[in-house]
């Protein structure tokens, strides 16, 4: 019965085509697995939301979601549509192939969609926070969008706009670093003013702010490697004034967790966010880059259940 209420949400177009590619034969294993289940597939942004949506007052209470961390946010989005009474009745499953999959990075959810497949039938359940994004959208009408794992103002949006565009979606790993690259040199700080939980906090001259309930975000940067998706905590890290050579330098560490170590990164914890400039900054939500600064941002603890190994990683 249970299984009967469960529906799959794919993106065919997510890892540049693959997933696609593989649905057939990941769609018969995860019937021989976890019995009769409903499928949509998504065509265009925005899909993965109504689809969700529909499943849900359909009478489905597990969602998977096919696909990168986009399609992800889009079902996560949908689940915070519903109140908390009936969000304690959904369980969101991840079975992970896209662009970008840093969210299951910090979850520990397997990239390989059989080991995806058997995590979701032993269905071990997590409670986690979610964070709550209201910015100005292109057409500056101010907009709420939930996320998972990270929101960043800075070079994190330019990187996004910029990776959207790249070639190699199949190696996210080099779209994302070559975009990094390429916006580091062309974009440059951006002074913005940071208040957390309502204090001012100043001004600051920054390469990237990213406020994060995930650890990793650009196809693997650990931006931050002390974060937890059931603390209850927005944890923010400053990539200050670096001088270009010192971005360069510190390369490395930007990515592989001794962020922390590198001179002019700040941290910080709070709930609540607010960020503004009078230049014009990008925002990158979960790997998408949906608008501009002015932005605030709350974490909303214990907000949905997720499918996830159990243990500290989460």
């Amino acid at each position: 019965m249970f299984s009967a209420r469960t529906a799959f949400i794919v993106n065919p177009h997510a890892g540049g085509g693959s997933t696609g590619s593989v649905w057939h034969a990941v769609s018969v294993l995860a019937e021989k697995s976890l019995g009769p289940f409903s499928t949509s597939i998504t065509r265009h942004p925005g899909d993965a939301t109504t689809a969700s949506l529909a499943a849900v007052r359909k009478g489905a209470r597990r969602i998977v979601a096919v696909g990168g961390d986009g399609t992800l946010n889009e079902v996560v989005n949908a689940f915070m549509t519903f109140d908390s009474s009936v969000r304690e009745d959904l369980t969101l499953g991840v079975i992970p192939n896209g662009t970008g999959c840093d969210f299951v990075k910090s979850a520990s959810i397997p990239m390989n969609a059989a080991a995806a497949i058997r995590l979701i039938r032993e269905a071990p359940v997590r409670r986690i926070d979610v964070g709550k994004a209201v910015f100005s959208d292109q057409y500056h009408q101010r907009v709420t969008r939930y996320f998972l794992n990270i929101a960043s103002f800075g070079l994190g949006g330019e990187v996004a706009q910029m990776a959207s565009r790249m070639p190699w979606k199949r190696s996210p790993l080099i779209s994302f670093m070559l975009a990094t690259l390429i916006s580091v040199l062309r974009y440059g700080k951006k002074r913005i003013r940071i208040t957390t939980d309502h204090r001012i906090n100043g001004d600051w001259l920054v390469w990237n702010v990213a406020v994060s309930n995930g650890c990793f975000h650009g196809g693997g940067m650990n931006i931050a490697p002390d974060a937890r998706f059931d603390d209850g905590l927005l944890h923010v890290t400053v990539v200050g004034e670096l001088s270009l050579a010192g971005i360069f330098l510190n390369f490395s560490k930007l990515y592989d967790g001794r962020i922390y170590q590198v001179d002019k990164v700040y941290s910080m914890t709070a709930t609540h966010l607010e960020a503004a400039s009078d230049e014009q900054v990008l925002i990158e939500i979960d790997g998408e880059q949906p608008g501009t600064l002015p932005i605030c941002i709350d974490i909303i603890p214990g907000a949905i259940n997720l499918i996830a190994p159990s243990g500290e990683a989460v």
